[in-house]
């Protein structure tokens, strides 16, 4: 009987673990540094299929599994906790979600310190230091407002400027407009998506941008956030002033909660739930651009 019951754990365990590292959310870090590596070098190689996998699942298991280890008393309160949004881990998986990120990135980082540079490997390093105290103690820079956007956004553009430095890009000042464009999105929509879990980070003693400026604020820094990565690359290269469109659907879901207020935050999961199906969208997008930009600058 014993047998069955290690099994049934195990299962349990690893569908666990696999809600914790947010499938919905892996393209969101893959595809950056995919895009960013095949765009400079024009090739498929090892280095960009082993990066791709890093950036896919394990960098989102260590970003999220370590999330929702210590943020498991604010979970417990989150009635959006336990799906797309994350898992509420037992306790009992606590240790296990820690040592299964670690082992999984493990062969991962060895293999990109190998073929990268001094310079790659400060950017690895920073983007994963960010990984780890965005939530774990003792910096636990969720918890300091403003800096939980801005450490959130690094999670999402640094997958970028590593495969850019991987490759070895030339960097000019529309290349870093692109960058800034990307980390802006990143930091409106933490802000943004921070706003639903007022209630229940306050309930737990977090603190959030959402928590201390709240949450009408909130929404309004996330719309200036996503007008402001629009005019940024509105200054690229072209086709690259055409993504300044792609600003516009997120525009489109943040506006109706414009007014809430923080008795009413909640309501913005529904808003939460468009955006990450939107990111598909404008994932489309931007596809659609760079295959542009690559013929054009065939």
């Amino acid at each position: 009987m014993s047998a069955p019951a290690e099994r049934l754990h195990a299962s349990t365990a690893l569908r666990e673990l696999l809600v914790a590292s947010r499938p919905v959310s892996w393209i969101n870090t893959a595809y950056p540094f995919a895009a960013a590596y095949l765009m400079t070098t024009r090739e498929i190689d090892v280095v960009l299929i082993v990066g791709t996998l890093f950036f896919l699942v394990p960098y989102n298991l260590a970003m999220y599994g370590i999330n929702d280890v210590f943020d498991y008393e604010s979970d417990m309160r989150n009635p959006r906790k336990g799906g797309a949004h994350g898992a509420v881990l037992d306790r009992r998986l606590h240790t296990i979600t820690l040592w299964a990120a670690g082992i999984l990135c493990i062969p991962f980082v060895v293999f990109l310190v190998i073929v990268g540079s001094a310079l790659s490997w400060l950017i690895l390093a920073v983007s994963l230091f960010f990984v780890v105290f965005y939530s774990a103690p003792p910096l636990r820079l969720k918890e300091v407002p403003f800096a939980d956007s801005l450490t959130s956004s690094i999670h999402f553009f640094s997958p970028a400027v590593y495969g850019l430095v991987l490759a070895g890009a030339v960097w000019t000042w529309q290349l870093a407009a692109v960058i800034v464009a990307f980390a802006l999105w990143g930091i409106a929509s933490h802000a943004f998506g921070a706003v639903q879990d007022v209630a229940a980070d306050r309930a737990a003693d977090i603190s959030s941008i959402a928590t201390a400026m709240g949450a009408r604020w909130t929404v309004w820094f996330a719309l200036i956030g996503y007008t402001a990565a629009g005019a940024v690359m509105l200054a690229t290269a072209w086709p690259g002033p055409l993504a300044a469109l792609l600003a516009v659907p997120y525009l489109l879901v943040v506006w109706p909660f414009r007014g809430v207020t923080d008795d009413t935050a909640i309501t913005a999961t529904r808003g939460w739930r468009r955006f990450l199906w939107i990111n598909q969208l404008t994932g489309f997008g931007v596809t659609l651009l760079l295959i542009g930009y690559w013929l054009r600058t065939e």
